[in-house]
């Protein structure tokens, strides 16, 4: 027969029982794999919310409010796979129903602020890859009257020859938390955008992952065609667009705010500005697949010029250790944990934590040599897919502390093309 429990021991064991059931259990939503919804408001959530969402899915959501109103979504919670260029797991947003203007792409945990469709209409659609998953996002739409000015609401068409733009509330107080903010620059078909940025500032990142300021060619965001992220004290150099449109996209998370900006446009003649195109601060070249051959990889393995001579002909340049190297196809590609970024262009730079990584593939794998364990400074170039390239006559060198001074002031240097 067990002994007796003590008596003072009863309450505490007592607290560990489960409670009575009430007599009616409180209703809790179930998402499913996408829907139709509509009305003056709801909420939507990823499949499973709030357990992990499945791999390898793709969601759709049709949002409809009442006619004459615009859909207003805000994001009460986010959690996705972090990528820097959201290629793995990412929530779109659209503006309509059927090939409608995409007016965003989120992952990570940053919630961005409200997004406005431009009719009664939106689509939500998420998609998740094979591996790593979260908690995924649930959203709460509502519909408002179209052109509501406010904290909340900016952005626009601009097709006036000539204009100006900025944040909400300037230039009497700071922006608000929680923005979203597109502005479509339209010209016509045989002229240019000239963008200029007068005053600039937005919250400091060293990835710009909080809020910030991202310019497109084109007139939907399309990670392939961006010029630029920007945020921090400093304007960005002159835009020129390479060919008729511009999409100016302003985001700001539900935390830290700052002055804000204003921009100003305007239109160009195509012909005048092929010879007097102004420099942007980040080019980034699409890099055609280049292969190991043995005439690449007999040159000699020593680099050429100093950290100044070719920062600027370089799309990315980081400090980093190499933590991963695997050889296929007469190629090394390394995984490297970045100690610090100081040219980005569209480089895939993952996040998992505080931690950073990027993906390099050095095309001859001898040259030049970095072994797994150490630290570089890297230049390189970047292909379409975000992964770094590094060619034989690439500069890479050792990393010792004592660099971070003058990679801190070519940082600050703006290149001319």
């Amino acid at each position: 027969m067990p002994p007796a429990v003590p008596l003072l021991l009863l309450p505490a064991l007592l607290l560990l029982l489960p409670a009575a059931r009430p007599a009616t259990a409180p209703h809790r939503p179930t998402f499913t794999c996408g829907g139709v919804v509509s009305g003056e408001s709801g909420f939507i959530g990823s499949e499973g919310f709030p357990g992990v969402y499945p791999p390898n899915s793709k969601c759709t959501w049709k949002i409809t409010v009442p006619e004459g109103k615009v859909v207003v979504l805000s994001f009460r919670y986010l959690d996705l796979e972090s990528d820097n260029l959201c290629r793995y797991d990412f929530v779109d947003i659209y503006s309509g129903h059927a090939n409608g203007q995409r007016i965003g792409r989120f992952c990570g945990t940053v919630k961005p602020g409200a997004l406005v469709s431009s009719s009664n209409k939106m689509l939500v659609q998420m998609t998740s890859d094979a591996n790593t998953a979260g908690s995924g996002f649930i959203a709460k739409f509502s519909a408002a009257e179209p052109h509501e000015r406010g904290d909340q609401y900016c952005g626009g068409r601009l097709e006036k020859p000539s204009g100006s733009f900025h944040t909400p509330n300037w230039p009497e107080r700071d922006y608000p938390a929680g923005v979203s903010c597109s502005w479509h620059i339209v010209a016509p078909k045989n002229q240019l955008i000239e963008l200029k940025f007068e005053k600039f500032d937005v919250e400091r990142d060293n990835y710009c992952r909080y809020d910030y300021v991202a310019v497109f060619n084109g007139g939907e965001i399309n990670d392939a065609k961006r010029i630029g992220k920007y945020c921090g004290d400093s304007p960005p150099a002159p835009i020129l667009s390479e060919k008729n449109e511009l999409l100016v996209q302003f985001l700001s998370d539900l935390s830290l705010t700052a002055d804000g900006f204003i921009g100003h446009y305007k239109f160009r003649p195509k012909k005048l500005l092929r010879t007097t195109a102004l420099p942007t601060t980040t080019t980034v070249p699409a890099t055609s697949t280049v292969k190991p051959t043995v005439a690449l990889c007999q040159q000699k393995c020593k680099r050429s010029g100093t950290l100044e001579s070719n920062y600027c002909s370089s799309n990315f340049v980081i400090t980093g250790t190499v933590i991963t190297a695997v050889t296929r196809a007469g190629s090394l590609h390394a995984t490297i944990s970045i100690i610090n970024v100081y040219k980005e262009g569209n480089l895939a730079i993952q996040q998992a934590g505080k931690n950073m990584s990027a993906k390099i593939l050095v095309v001859c794998k001898q040259c030049p040599l970095i072994r797994r364990g150490l630290n570089y400074i890297i230049m390189g170039q970047v292909e379409e897919d975000g992964r770094g390239k590094v060619f034989p006559n690439s500069f890479v060198m050792s990393f010792k502390t004592k660099n971070s001074k003058i990679l801190n002031a070519l940082k600050n240097k703006t290149c001319q093309n």
